[in-house]
């Protein structure tokens, strides 16, 4: 600490922690058992390895042993970071893991299934995309979820938690309506069609909207500050990139309605630019 000759305190250091807002995109994993064997035979059959390395949030409807489940989620690449508030409370406390709000209404998640990392993917809303032959059994039982199912432990998309080397981006050619959410990891969003306010489209790579984009649009969700959003018709009520967002309240007048490309910039945050002016 620094003194100065008329009694008063200099300077200080710069502070020692400061609170900002970032938004950050984990999976929902919903439990119906406390069978850890059923549990981990489910996991086995839903991931491809134990390398994700994906945040998850745990909601059980039954009573669970806690410091177990977290533990042999652990073991299979995923990082329990906090649970839906209900049974769980006192032993998350215990282990000092987060406890988040039980939701309102549910969003409906679009769950498009994965293909061999050689081939793009194709989904629509009425029919999931089809394996290859050359698919293993892996991949077979990730394709018996429909693409307009909830995120459940039993029927989470194997694509939203196997590494981003096996699968690659995704077109959807539906439009996306008010309360549905599409997810994809491991390659970029490319929607033909239009996302309606109400909506989400996410992704951990780039996000491509060809038609009129409202709802949220959220690119680099993982932490990819390369990841980029590009809208044909900009409007949306939330636009993030790499967890650095912006409220449509807070979008600059110029970019609205406009062909749009939003990327982060390091000192800067996001930075919005009309491709009409390119």
């Amino acid at each position: 600490m620094t003194v100065l000759d008329n009694g008063t305190q200099g300077a200080s250091a710069a502070p020692a922690l400061a609170f900002y807002g970032k938004m950050l995109t984990f999976s929902r994993l919903q439990f119906g058992t406390d069978d850890l064997s059923a549990i981990e035979a489910q996991l086995a059959a839903t991931l491809s390895g134990k390398s994700s390395n994906i945040p998850v949030l745990i909601d059980s409807e039954v009573e669970q042993d806690l410091s177990a489940l977290v533990e042999l989620l652990w073991s299979w690449g995923l990082q329990p970071i906090g649970v839906v508030t209900g049974l769980l409370d006192a032993q998350a406390r215990e282990l000092r893991l987060a406890i988040f709000p039980a939701d309102g209404k549910r969003i409906e998640r679009i769950l498009p299934t994965k293909k061999p990392a050689t081939q793009r993917q194709q989904v629509t809303a009425d029919q999931p995309a089809e394996s290859s032959a050359a698919s293993s059994p892996k991949d077979n039982a990730a394709t018996d979820s429909t693409a307009t199912t909830e995120t459940t432990l039993a029927d989470v998309a194997a694509e939203t938690l196997v590494s981003a080397e096996q699968i690659t981006s995704l077109i959807y050619d539906q439009m996306l309506r008010s309360g549905q959410s599409l997810n994809h990891v491991g390659g970029d969003l490319i929607l033909t069609n239009s996302v309606n306010s109400g909506a989400e489209a996410i992704t951990d790579n780039s996000l491509h909207v060809y038609g009129r984009a409202q709802g949220r649009l959220v690119a680099g969700a993982t932490g990819d500050k390369d990841a980029r959003i590009f809208c044909q018709v900009f409007n949306p009520s939330l636009v993030s990139v790499a967890g650095t967002y912006c409220l449509r309240d807070n979008l600059p007048e110029h970019v609205i309605d406009k062909s749009v490309q939003v990327r982060f910039v390091e000192g800067e945050g996001l930075v919005f630019t009309v491709m009409d002016d390119v």
